[in-house]
């Protein structure tokens, strides 16, 4: 049966070849991990985890034990990295698909270790990577607390200590005095993991702000400074954006986020039909509660997507979708399935006509920054929010 007219296109391609993009900026530095959470960032991990692998990545980056053993299915040889950590009754799950589970808390050894002996695994061969906090105060370990942690780690455990990461929480801001403080502190607790007598393989550190920056050197320096190879995490860049300049930090952009900006290719387009058109007089009202009021005769068109689709309700009489090439403002609120365009300006419009609500149509574009901007959010919400009735289709 024919769906309901609202989809969302993945360009798969697009997506590939950022991925390359991304790897040839981190060579010969860094490895990457690619981030492929929250559904791929609302593009659908059925379809980017496989493209990412496709393109040369060995690791993807999961929040989740249940994302990790969705993307196990569609990506039987790669590492998955579960970020977010196991949780109780979720260790089994971790050794059963192959997972790497991200540890800070003595509990989550104990979930993971409980699992592998169960498992009868042997000593050294679940790895984990355990995440240390340089600044951030959400997860991971305070280097100063480490010592009961490692002591879990000690030879003899079914665990091995296949890497150390930590989130640099403000990579983005071009003075970088906050990331050169983060990693001060994550030498500092590298430094106390080698003391246990411990060497794990990888540092993972750093996500598209901090590769895009050209940060991936200064990491792999302090990786190479303690027997490590680094690992980066992009996300966003690999869906084709890069994240919005502050110029708050420094006079101009840096010219190696321009030049990325101008390389990576957006991967994902979100699209409606128009469901019927009808002429209006002046005084008519539009949508709930009144609050668009037509002060002449126009022409709306009814499109086939709502709040819960991911259109935000706040858009209502303060944005644009695209039909014929052209912006047609919404009108009135959006309803939960449904909102309404003006397309009084626009000839020909008719029942069936293609809508973008993000994404390129003749010479116009709304962007996931556009949609952020008038929302008062950031582009990672406007598209982990699209909903999942919406069908995501390679193109």
């Amino acid at each position: 049966m024919p769906s309901r007219p609202c989809w969302v296109e993945i360009r798969t391609r697009s997506l590939e070849d950022n991925y390359r993009f991304l790897s040839a900026l981190a060579a010969p530095h860094a490895e990457l991990l690619a981030i492929v959470k929250a559904d791929a960032y609302g593009h659908s991990l059925a379809l980017c985890a496989p493209a990412a692998v496709r393109a040369g990545a060995h690791w993807l980056g999961v929040t989740s034990v249940e994302e990790g053993v969705a993307a196990r299915a569609v990506s039987p040889e790669a590492k998955i990295l579960v970020i977010g950590g196991a949780f109780p009754g979720q260790g089994a799950a971790v050794v059963e698909h192959s997972l790497t589970a991200v540890a800070w808390e003595p509990w989550q050894l104990n979930e993971l270790e409980g699992a592998a002996r169960a498992a009868g695994l042997t000593a050294g061969s679940l790895p984990v990577h355990l995440e240390v906090d340089t600044g951030m105060s959400r997860q991971g370990v305070v280097p100063d607390q480490l010592a009961p942690v490692l002591a879990q780690l000690a030879p003899g455990s079914p665990l091995l200590l296949e890497g150390v990461m930590t989130h640099l929480f403000a990579a983005d801001e071009a003075d970088g005095t906050v990331t050169v403080a983060q990693l001060l502190r994550l030498d500092e607790a590298l430094g106390r993991v080698e003391a246990a007598g411990i060497f794990p393989e990888w540092l993972n550190v750093g996500s598209t702000a901090a590769l895009l920056a050209g940060q991936a050197g200064t990491i792999a320096a302090l990786a190479a400074r303690h027997g490590m190879k680094a690992l980066m995490r992009p996300g966003l860049a690999l869906y084709g954006l890069a994240p919005e300049y502050d110029p708050q930090f420094e006079p101009e952009e840096p010219a190696s986020l321009t030049a990325a900006r101008a390389s990576l290719q957006p991967v994902l387009q979100w699209k409606t039909r128009v469901v019927g058109v009808r002429t209006i007089s002046a005084g008519t009202v539009v949508g709930y509660n009144g609050t668009f009021v037509a002060t002449e005769p126009m022409r709306l068109a009814l499109v086939a997507a709502g709040y819960a689709d991911g259109l935000d309700r706040h858009l209502g009489n303060h944005f644009s979708l695209l039909v014929r090439g052209a912006r047609a403002p919404l009108v009135g609120r959006v309803s939960m399935d449904q909102a309404v365009v003006d397309v009084t300006e626009i000839p020909g419009v008719e029942t069936g006509d293609e809508v973008v609500i993000l994404g390129t149509q003749g010479n116009e574009i709304i962007t996931a920054f556009d949609h952020a901007k008038a929302t008062g959010t950031i582009p990672w919400e406007v598209f982990t929010r699209i909903g999942p009735r919406v069908q995501r289709v390679a193109v």
